[in-house]
């Protein structure tokens, strides 16, 4: 039975009974992340684990430096079960980082490079971080001083790790402390501490209508059977070799980019950066077999003119989150719509899968286990067949509560202890099997390129700019991320309304993330209501996508007046 050796006050454990019921039936496996690499260095040593422009790793290379660094860590402070804030991008050195951490039972709050102080303040309030990862990289933002900020607020914070960095203290340099920790010493090392695999394995992060993060625990047992069953779906073996291009630190990546490696010997190439023509020519040259996208990846390669130009026959699926339809007719290789949940649940399509599933439904679970049910939302009674309905479940790596937070518990699950996600599907029987399509979202968010912007956060900033008595923030279709924000206001009498550059410069200096920052500004004299006087804001995003709609019919007829 997975065992709790490092137990945290705040997470909600999974029944010790259904735990050894899962391991018995295959929806877990009864290993730490660290044992299943150290099993699949065994088989394939000398095989590339990770690939990217800068660099390329084997499965030895990352074993052996991920027990250095492991070692290193223990040796400056680090304890098992201490959390760590994680803001570093997709390079081989947060694998490594991430890789090491889990070794040693050490907890990532995995955030992103693009958090600033008004999440990372909640972030370590919230988990009580006592170490914080980050890229030393030259850039338009240095994390290295933002990080430095944070540990001087927080008193919990002590401890830094810079990678990539050109100056930092040999105590605080990734590289310098692989370097000075022999492989021999710190595998000694290593042997003193005992991970279960019921233990946490990461502090994975979930948006709400709010805003604020939500912190969800994910498990090594429970991460390790769920990477099983997605790559199950997919048909992915050890001979697969996948690209990824999107954060490697977000939980479709530790599932898709970075577990799925560690358990099976297959390989990843890995992409700082969205860059579809070198994107393309990586599938070519290193023979990629899978791409997946939970990004505007998809629109830009539908735009890209040079696709006729590369060779992808080595693919045999591109999954992506919608337009797998029209993506497939552009690239003429197999396409997948998918769905993912970082509180559990994975919907996908294997290759093979019907073309109507594949491209009209996000597909279904990998995991046998998994209890999926559409409900009324009001209710929680099932809808019936061919109905829309919201999508609830309950399974082996289903969320069983977020961390430290008992309001957010109380409304998150249904009577039963299925999980509500608040999307809106609709089942779909295709060749007797059936399968889950995305309809809609009960939740006040947007979902830019992958990233949830929550809307009630970002209109109360707004409402602090002095012009602004009120604003409201809705989802607007875009081309590329499927969604933007545009912010509706309403003037404080006499102020006349910021401009885009100002407003974001003012989020900015609040804060805020910027790729949470409005991208259009409208301003009404008051906002629409129904007719028992709520907001309407279903009103407010249909009179946004009609003006885009005229906007462009415009800019299509002035092309044709100049041609």
């Amino acid at each position: 039975m997975p065992g709790i050796l490092h137990p945290i006050e705040g997470v909600t454990y999974c029944d010790p009974e259904l735990a050894a019921n899962y391991v018995r039936d295959g929806g877990w496996i009864d290993m730490t992340v660290g044992q299943a690499l150290a099993t699949t260095t065994e088989r394939f040593p000398g095989k590339n684990a990770f690939v990217s422009d800068e660099r390329t790793v084997t499965f030895s290379e990352l074993n052996e430096q991920t027990d250095r660094l492991g070692a290193a860590l223990l040796d400056i402070g680090f304890r098992p079960g201490d959390r760590a804030i994680f803001q570093m991008g997709t390079t081989i050195e947060t694998v490594i980082a991430l890789l090491a951490s889990y070794k040693i039972g050490l907890v990532p709050v995995c955030a992103v490079p693009q958090y600033r102080e008004v999440e990372i303040n909640q972030l370590v309030k919230l988990s009580q971080a006592r170490g914080y990862f980050v890229q030393g990289d030259p850039g338009s933002f240095d994390l290295v001083a933002f990080a430095e900020a944070m540990i001087g607020a927080h008193d919990s914070l002590e401890l830094l790790v810079i990678a990539r960095a050109r100056q930092a203290r040999a105590s605080q340099a990734m590289e310098e402390l692989i370097a000075r920790t022999p492989l021999d010493v710190a595998r000694a090392r290593l042997r003193d501490v005992q991970i279960g695999s019921g233990d946490v394995l990461s502090f994975q992060l979930s948006g709400g209508t709010t805003g604020i993060p939500k912190i969800i625990p994910r498990f090594h047992a429970e991460y390790l059977g769920h990477t099983k069953a997605c790559l199950r779906q997919y048909g992915m073996t050890p001979d697969s070799k996948l690209i990824w291009t999107l954060p490697i630190i977000h939980n479709a990546g530790q599932l898709y980019a970075l577990i799925s490696v560690v358990l099976t010997g297959m390989t990843t190439v890995l992409m700082p950066k969205v860059d579809i023509r070198r994107m393309l020519e990586l599938i070519e040259e290193q023979r990629v077999t899978h791409a997946i996208s939970i990004g505007p990846v998809s629109p830009q390669i539908i735009a890209y003119e040079g696709t006729k130009d590369h060779d992808l026959s080595s693919l045999r699926l591109f999954a992506t989150m919608s337009r797998a339809d029209s993506l497939e007719a552009h690239i003429r290789v197999p396409c997948a719509n998918l769905y993912g949940t970082t509180e559990g649940l994975l919907l996908c399509n294997p290759p093979e899968a019907p073309a109507a599933a594949r491209h009209y439904t996000q597909g279904a679970s990998g995991c046998p286990l998994d209890e999926i049910r559409l409900l009324d939302p009001a209710s929680e009674t099932p809808v019936e067949p061919g109905e829309m309905g919201e999508l609830c479940f309950r399974g082996p790596s289903s969320l069983r509560g977020y961390f430290g937070a008992p309001e957010a518990n109380a409304t998150a699950f249904t009577s039963d202890g299925f999980f509500r996600t608040g999307d809106m599907m609709v089942a779909e029987v295709i060749e007797g099997r059936t399968y889950y399509a995305f309809r809609g979202r009960l939740r006040d968010n947007i979902n830019r390129g992958g990233e949830k912007i929550g809307c009630e956060e970002v209109e109360a900033f707004v409402s602090q700019h002095p012009a602004v008595s009120d604003a409201k923030l809705v989802a607007m279709p875009d081309p590329i991320y499927g969604e933007k924000g545009c912010v509706f206001l309403v003037l404080r009498p006499g102020q006349d309304a910021p401009t885009l550059p100002e407003l974001v410069r003012f989020l900015v200096e609040q804060g805020l993330a910027k790729f949470k920052c409005p991208e259009r500004i409208e301003v009404v004299d008051s906002f629409p209501v129904t007719r028992v006087g709520k907001l309407d804001k279903p009103a407010l995003r249909a009179m946004v996508a009609d003006m885009l709609r005229r906007e462009e019919s415009e800019r299509s007829r002035l092309e044709g007046v100049q041609q």
